[in-house]
């Protein structure tokens, strides 16, 4: 089956903003404007495509990101010009604003090649924008923005413009302008044509071009001024013919383009999806300015037979390889692997190699995803997102290749959970199936996990907050029937050294025949906070033979997973094998393990070890009159606080704070504010944990022990 849309109409875009922006609501207007669907979705009324999730609808927000294909063709053309040669075709994904599924956009925007950053036009950028835009500037992707919301009570789109100037990039450029503002607000005036746009029909599907007021002309070519000025110093192609006024309106969408692609230049619309007002536009920009895998460096990965770095170009003649950004598991068709082909033809029925894991495995059905509907397809092209139906085996972040050409991309790098909440089933059913059920769960999401406590037998879930923990065991009930008893959250503790320590591991048995042995030398020494553990081997001279030293890293990094202090992780540390002997006939690889293993608990001991404490990243925006009370709770909860600055008609405060402290806060913010407060948490950083309190801590987890 022959290519039916080429790479250069082919847009795979990402849909980010802070939780409560109106991404979903943006989402649902773009597929029914697309004539994907036929009828408005609204967050509202829980009736939307992408939030299908049944958690989803009953809180109003997006926990997982939802893939969709849908079709364009540029509103602004006049309608006979409208055929099939000017239509696009634009993966989208709409991805969660809070912060807790932030491994969400992490995963998304990795296959992405283009943004649009949603903001609300009351707050303007918020505290997840920040993060959002941060990962969008990780990745390099090309990104245009949405002011929504202007039709609310106090939006301000010169307010929220100032905020991204302020906090994000002086590149943001506003290229449409409300025509009024809050319930005033009718429709938009395109600085690009010099014309008024409004949105007529029911839902505002039809999209009407008008000459500019009169009374609205002065307030019009301000603004376009300041755009053509800013486009003009952003594309120097652009900036001759500025320079000699010779320049028409495809010029500027040229420029445009050719600044976006190189991070010059940021397009800013104005609307409200809700309204169903600015959101043709806005997917004008997406097809007129953000990237097709043509116009992007090509992705570099590495040979796995010879470690050089190599590039598969986005073309369906060159060999296979694609990259699975996302798991999950189907309750009918069961598992899902998210899948975007850089290169060659992904098709059906073929055999591909999954160069992460080794191994070959054929492929059977494929589907353009829907959200939770799927489209069962025969192929997917270079450039394409699709998914890939009932593999087992592949994990986010593994590359597919054609086995005759493989290549490895640089896989996803997540960040470890934070917080612990131990799990246990209800009856001898729910125990069985409560093993398989969370191994599921673990495999679709990098940033959950779970271990054993070997000691008590317990089973403990890790994640990155309270919400999303509290999401997972609410899935266990709903798609998997384990009925399970909820312990309190627990912090996910970390230990480190101070100074440098250095100890002897022998292991040396003997019991008739051959015996084993093992000796070892190390020294620990301490890293900048979130290096890491790094292993370095300083044998000379064949002290210890190199077959061997893998074993003793071995025994190393199996003993750094239990601290010896309270038990917790080690991090953070260098450890260095510098010394050791064998013996010629009794020395193994076992006996190196367990004196690896020895020798990293004696010389930890030695480096006056410490505990360390996730440290949270608070944002708190509240009415006014609640600030002393706030401030005054957060002092009691050892946070410092960094800033406290106006937003609008509210007052923000940003602070530091250790997790231990913060179980339940988001509800002690509400209480505190009548309601009216919102409090956003993030994971910052890992800190030494004040003695008095550490030593708390050691003392209580030997009682619970005992």
């Amino acid at each position: 089956m022959p290519r039916t849309y080429p790479l250069e109409k082919t847009r795979n875009i990402g849909i980010i903003a802070h939780i409560d922006a109106g991404k979903t609501t943006t989402t649902e207007r773009i597929l029914y404007y697309t004539g994907i669907t036929y009828k408005v979705g609204e967050v509202h009324e829980g009736t939307t495509v992408t939030d299908w999730m049944p958690q989803e609808r009953e809180r109003g927000i997006t926990i997982v990101s939802a893939a969709i294909t849908c079709f364009w063709t540029p509103s602004y053309l006049e309608q006979e010009n409208k055929n099939k040669d000017k239509e696009f075709k634009i993966n989208i994904i709409d991805t969660p604003g809070h912060v807790d599924f932030t491994a969400e956009v992490e995963r998304s925007l990795r296959v992405l090649d283009g943004a649009v950053v949603v903001f609300d036009g009351v707050q303007g950028v918020e505290a997840q924008s920040e993060t959002v835009w941060r990962q969008a500037d990780k990745y390099n992707v090309p990104r245009i923005c949405f002011i929504n919301k202007i039709d609310r009570m106090g939006a301000d789109f010169e307010f929220s413009l100032k905020s991204i100037h302020e906090r994000l990039t002086k590149d943001a450029t506003l290229i449409t302008l409300p025509i009024g503002q809050e319930e005033n607000f009718q429709g938009v005036i395109d600085l690009i044509s010099m014309r008024e746009v409004y949105f007529e029909g029911d839902k505002g599907e039809k999209v009407v071009f008008k000459q500019i007021d009169p009374s609205r002309q002065n307030e019009a070519e301000k603004w376009r001024h300041i755009f053509i000025e800013k486009l003009a110093e952003s594309d120097e192609e652009f900036l001759h013919k500025y320079l000699a006024n010779e320049y028409n309106e495809t010029d500027i969408r040229m420029a445009i383009r050719r600044a976006t692609l190189k991070y010059h230049f940021i397009p800013v619309y104005v609307g409200s999806s809700l309204k169903n007002k600015g959101v043709q536009l806005l997917l004008d920009g997406v097809v007129d300015f953000l990237p097709s895998p043509l116009d992007l460096s090509y992705p570099k990965g590495t040979d796995p037979l010879t470690n050089q770095e190599i590039q598969r170009k986005p073309d369906d003649n060159e060999p296979l390889s694609a990259l699975i950004f996302k798991i999950a598991v189907d309750p009918y068709v069961g598992t899902l692997s998210y899948v975007r082909v850089y290169s060659g033809v992904l098709q059906s029925g073929m055999t591909v190699l999954n160069t992460t894991s080794g191994q070959s495995f054929r492929v059977g059905r494929i589907a353009r995803m829907h959200a939770n509907h799927r489209e069962e397809i025969p192929e997917l092209f270079a450039g394409d997102i699709g998914a890939i139906v009932g593999i087992k085996d592949l994990k986010t972040g593994d590359t597919l290749a054609d086995p005759k050409a493989p290549i490895i991309y640089e896989k996803i790098e997540f960040a470890e959970p934070v917080i612990w909440l131990k799990v246990e089933p209800k009856t001898k059913a729910d125990q069985e199936k409560m093993g398989s059920a969370i191994k599921a769960l673990v495999n679709e999401d990098p940033t959950f996990s779970f271990t054993q406590d070997l000691e008590t037998g317990d089973t403990l879930i890790g994640g990155m907050g309270e919400l999303h923990l509290e999401i997972k065991v609410d899935r266990l009930k709903r798609e998997f029937n384990v009925d399970v008893n909820v312990g309190k959250p627990q912090v996910a503790y970390k230990e480190t050294v101070m100074k440098e320590g250095v100890a002897e591991g022998k292991y040396i048995r003997q019991s008739g025949g051959r015996g084993q042995y093992g000796h070892v030398w190390l020294k620990v020494e301490p890293l900048p906070r979130g290096s890491g553990i790094e292993f370095v081997n300083a044998i000379r001279g064949g002290i210890i033979p190199d077959n061997f030293i893998p074993s003793v890293e071995k025994g190393v990094r199996e003993a750094i997973q239990k601290g010896v202090l309270a038990g917790y992780p080690l991090q953070d540390i260098k450890v260095t094998l510098f010394d050791g002997s064998f013996h010629e006939v009794d020395s193994s690889d076992i006996a190196f393990k367990i004196a690896g293993s020895i020798a990293l608990q004696e010389s930890v001991k030695q480096a006056n070890p410490i505990l360390l404490e996730p440290i949270m990243k608070l944002e708190i925006v509240i009415p006014p009159e609640f600030l002393g009370d706030i401030t005054g709770d957060l002092s009691s909860r050892r946070a410092k606080i960094e800033e406290v600055f106006d937003r609008g008609m509210s007052k923000v405060i940003r602070a530091q704070a250790p997790l231990a402290e913060m179980f339940g806060y988001v509800t002690v913010v509400r209480s505190l504010t009548q309601g009216r407060g919102t409090c956003i948490m993030e994971f910052s950083h890992y800190s030494e944990v004040p003695t008095s309190i550490s030593q708390s801590i050691i003392e209580n987890l030997s009682l619970a022990k005992k």
